[in-house]
């Protein structure tokens, strides 16, 4: 569920037309602006009036995410059981579904009412002007900054990202202590890292002061290697497989339902712990406003959480329990804005540092 904002810089026609869209198209401003309203709504009786809306709209409701597909299932089962809805997901990587949004966009096809991808790329999406504020009850008990002033995405769950390896290769008392000591020779030729992990070295690298950080990464890759893998979910297969016996870079979830699996891998935490947010928003121009905002509610809501944090997500609820409370205190946020705002000069000296360095393309 990570990748970097590459479509953040649109033509000049395409941001027109977000901002025709946000006073309403084909002359359906009255619509625009009942939307709006919507949105808005704090009243005792929200979730009744939004449950008779969504029946006026078909009871259906379009998802675009980058949620893993395995858990996608057990997170949407509930919601339709309890208000009747049947949720139509489109799943892909967050590139593309970035991609999708946009090209929609600019079509004039307006068919996404809820998009849930991480932070950055929903930050790209929301500059297009094609996201929409939103009020809901379920926003104060999230964790502080999971909601934005602007209120136009806002976090279901943290992807933190952690170090992973293979108990069968590596002994839990050899572990490094820091990212400095894999400069270690010892370490030569058992690294692994994501392709796509520029969000991730850009907070790890601040966290040292921005020289002394790229020469630490530096300094690794040149004594030791590292295998470059593009997919999270290939490193934790070829960490599993022995094949990279230390991943840098591996969401905690992944590994943490592996270990409990009963197979080899078990995870560690170097300082920080990377924590991105996972945010959901929705379409300005939504089909299905009502729908959409029962969806948002629900995702936010404490039994929704509980269902995450159960599943070895971190959830953004600040109320729900963490399966990860020794994390608390380590972790560094990624911050959305910053990273679309730098992205060519990170994601430059990843491929510099890191990537290029160790042998060009990911496989």
């Amino acid at each position: 569920m990570t990748s970097s904002p590459r479509t953040r810089r649109m033509p000049a026609a395409l941001a027109a037309l977000a901002l025709t869209m946000a006073f309403g198209i084909f002359g359906a401003m009255p619509v625009a602006a009942q939307t709006a309203s919507l949105m808005q709504y704090e009243g005792a009786d929200r979730t009744e009036k939004l449950i008779a809306g969504a029946a006026k709209e078909d009871n259906t409701l379009t998802l675009y995410t980058a949620f893993r597909p395995e858990d996608l299932p057990a997170i949407l089962a509930p919601f339709e059981k309890k208000y009747g809805i049947k949720v139509k997901p489109w799943r892909s990587g967050s590139d593309n579904v970035t991609q999708r949004v946009l090209s929609e966009a600019s079509g004039k096809r307006f068919e996404v009412d809820a998009i849930m991808m991480p932070a950055q790329d929903m930050e790209a999406v929301r500059r297009e002007q094609l996201l929409q504020p939103v009020k809901s009850p379920f926003q104060k008990d999230l964790a502080k900054g999971a909601v934005p002033a602007h209120r136009e995405y806002a976090s279901v769950l943290l992807n933190v990202v952690v170090q992973a390896y293979n108990p069968t290769v590596l002994k839990k008392e050899d572990l490094p202590k820091s990212f400095e000591e894999l400069a270690d020779p010892k370490w030569k030729g058992k690294l692994g890292i994501e392709a796509k992990a520029e969000e991730w070295y850009t907070t790890v690298v601040n966290s040292r002061g921005e020289q002394k950080g790229i020469k630490m990464f530096h300094d690794i890759v040149q004594a030791n290697g590292v295998s470059v893998r593009l997919g999270m979910s290939l490193l934790h297969n070829l960490v599993l497989a022995r094949e990279v016996p230390l991943a840098l870079t591996m969401y905690i979830d992944l590994a943490e339902k592996s270990k409990r699996a009963g197979k080899p891998i078990d995870w560690f935490s170097l300082d920080p712990a990377v924590a991105q947010g996972f945010n959901i928003g929705l379409a300005r121009q939504s089909p299905h406003p009502n729908a959409a905002l029962l969806f948002y509610d629900y995702m936010l809501s404490p039994e929704t959480q509980q269902l995450l944090a159960s599943k070895f997500y971190y959830p953004a609820s600040a109320k729900v329990a963490s399966p990860y409370p020794e994390l608390a205190k380590s972790m560094k946020f990624v911050d959305p804005v910053y990273t679309v705002d730098n992205y060519d000069k990170w994601s430059k000296s990843y491929r510099d540092v890191v990537t290029n360095q160790a042998g060009g393309q990911a496989k």
